[in-house]
């Protein structure tokens, strides 16, 4: 591994950040540049995310088939499959229960639609997060058996329900779950587990998404019924066509932009970029994005308003919206969505204050930051903890739980983490050790649930797990490359699209404007972003934003005018009304 480089003696910007060079092999960038005839730029970005050159082009061009693996290679794919294609040949009922977030919603749409294509009908069930939270329940299977359903298919849910799962097989149900969440010691009693983090799933695919889980199973179950000679008198579905869905529950759910994941988002929002699926488009428009939709326009426009439904209104919406092949209900879905993502906005702002004070509190009466932060409180809504988890660890760069109390004594809540701890495993743990009641996740982000009594000795759990870490040690923000005003447009944008998608796993090239003069700034609105103009010594203005969630402290400096700065940020394309212009997004500034 390359030390660390330091640039600009930046070793304590405003956002208390050490600025470092990403490193890479400079003869490993040429070798590329050489061979494959690419812009100096991106083999420098390629060389930096550990692409070898003999990868450049697969990486680039991010083919399914390239990258495309034979779905029986999953644990249970093809018991699932046989027992899947039985049922839609025998036009049993079938009954979907998914999450109600992103990966959860676009993975029952995703069936929703396959089956649609088919000529069937499929019973959808998610659960009401506040009512019912997390997963498949007995009282959810025993509806479901009530309405004659005999196979269900759990996804981005299942892999940790026991108590449901051996309800469902007591009471001759069968059920597939297609996950793609931590497992315990156990594997649970459903009929087919599909979830490439068990352990002797040999496949290598535990970085996809429900949703890319739940592709392949529809791969594989369209392979068996052509096999049997389902499509011989009717239309085969088009399975490409499903990838802006697939591209969309990826790109929300975090997961690494790599392998089948990067090919899934490449192609998906190809895909997505022609406006076929009417509830993604009628949502693209009212979010205002005009151009081709990115994974920024994912993660931070369409996502946020699918998710809204499910934290605090109708945990149907999101599935609703992405399998409606009808326009006025599209319209219908995305203005409630948005409506309720402008009020999860204002419940989350209070939500975190409370949170913030609670931490500050905690802070002087110990003298000293904690290393993992608990907060329980009965006036948040338990819709919004996930995010407000998510914004308190980005500020205290720690581990972060935040749980709402309710009035039976019990607490439910999201928990956030920083890349040191895998927080799924010590939720994992924590329920084996029968510290907390019930609880599961990913590396980076989990849910729990516990009685109030259960709280303290959580929390202190939690503190001598996590002890061991040090949080204080230098936080780095990597560059890729320094560049001038004069070097920003919209060419040079489009260049550093072909190493695109960015994402976890494959991170937005990072720049930094060396003594940048601001030329203007002002607050937009009431979010509290600074818009301003900014320029190299001697160098043309262009135009730059600090949003709302960036560090107070950068954002003062710009708007005080404080010259010079270095200045450290993002591209991003500026398509407002149809122009094709770049902005600047700016993460951090350093006096000069």
């Amino acid at each position: 591994m390359q030390a660390l480089q330091e640039i600009l003696n930046v070793k304590n910007s405003a956002a208390n950040q050490c600025w470092v060079m990403r490193p890479y092999e400079e003869r490993t960038a040429m070798t590329m540049a050489q061979r494959h005839k690419l812009p100096e730029i991106i083999t420098r970005i390629l060389a930096q995310r550990d692409v070898e050159p003999e990868y450049a082009l697969q990486h680039i061009e991010a083919k399914i088939r390239d990258f495309m693996p034979d779905p029986s290679g999953l644990a249970d794919m093809d018991k699932a499959t046989t027992r899947l294609a039985d049922a839609l040949i025998g036009q049993e009922k079938i009954a979907v229960f998914g999450d109600y977030d992103v990966d959860g919603a676009s993975s029952a749409a995703l069936i929703l639609r396959y089956f649609a294509a088919c000529g069937q009908a499929v019973r959808v069930y998610i659960p009401d997060r506040t009512k019912e939270g997390y997963g498949p329940n007995i009282e959810a299977f025993r509806l479901l058996q009530k309405e004659g359903m005999r196979l269900i298919i759990t996804v981005d849910c299942g892999t940790m329900a026991h108590e449901a799962l051996a309800f469902a097989k007591q009471a001759d149900m069968d059920v597939i779950v297609a996950d793609h969440h931590q497992i315990g010691t156990q594997l649970p009693a459903c009929f087919a587990l599909i979830n490439p983090r068990r352990g002797d799933d040999m496949s290598g695919l535990g970085y996809l998404a429900a949703v890319g889980v739940t592709y392949l199973l529809l791969i594989s179950l369209n392979r068996a019924l052509r096999q049997r000679g389902y499509f011989a008198d009717r239309e085969e579905p088009n399975l490409f066509n499903l990838l802006d869905i697939v591209a969309l529950g990826t790109v929300c759910d975090v997961v690494p932009l790599q392998g089948l994941n990067r090919a899934f988002v490449k192609q998906g929002l190809k895909v997505m970029a022609k406006r076929q699926n009417i509830g993604i488009k009628v949502l693209a428009d009212m979010a205002r994005l005009n151009g081709a939709p990115s994974v920024f326009d994912c993660g931070f426009a369409l996502g946020p308003r699918i998710n809204a439904g499910g934290r605090i209104g109708d945990s149907m919406l999101g599935v609703r919206l992405l399998s409606t092949q009808n326009a006025d209900e599209a319209v219908a879905l995305a203005t409630r969505m948005d409506e309720l993502n402008n009020e999860r906005r204002l419940i989350g702002d209070t939500a975190l204050a409370i949170a913030d004070a609670e931490i500050i509190a905690r802070i002087e009466k110990l003298n000293r930051l904690p290393p993992v932060l608990l907060i329980a409180d009965a006036r948040f809504h338990i819709g919004i903890l996930g995010i407000v988890a998510g914004r308190l660890k980005d500020k205290y760069r720690r581990p972060c739980f935040v749980l709402a109390l309710d009035k039976e004594g019990r607490a439910k809540g999201s928990a956030r983490s920083v890349s040191k701890v895998d927080i799924g495993s010590l939720v994992t743990q924590a329920v084996h050790a029968q510290i907390i009641e019930r609880g599961g996740g990913h590396a980076m982000a989990a849910g729990v649930t516990l009685t109030a009594d259960q709280l303290a000795g959580f929390e202190n759990w939690l503190i001598e797990k996590c002890s061991a870490f040090d949080f204080d040690d230098p936080h780095y923000l990597h560059i890729d490359a320094m560049i001038s005003t004069d070097g920003i447009h919209r060419a040079f944008y489009e260049q550093l699209q072909q190493a695109a998608p960015y994402g976890v796993g494959n991170p937005t090239p990072r720049f930094v404007i060396p003594t940048a003069h601001i030329r203007y700034a002002d607050f937009v609105g009431e979010a509290q972003h600074v818009r301003c103009r900014i320029a190299s010594n001697g160098g043309r203005t262009i135009k730059a934003i600090a949003f709302a969630s960036t560090a107070e402290n950068v954002r003062k400096l710009i708007y005080n005018k404080s010259a010079p700065l270095h200045i450290a940020g993002y591209l991003r394309a500026d398509d407002w009304q149809g122009r094709e212009d770049v902005q600047f997004e700016i993460h951090d500034v350093a006096q000069a």
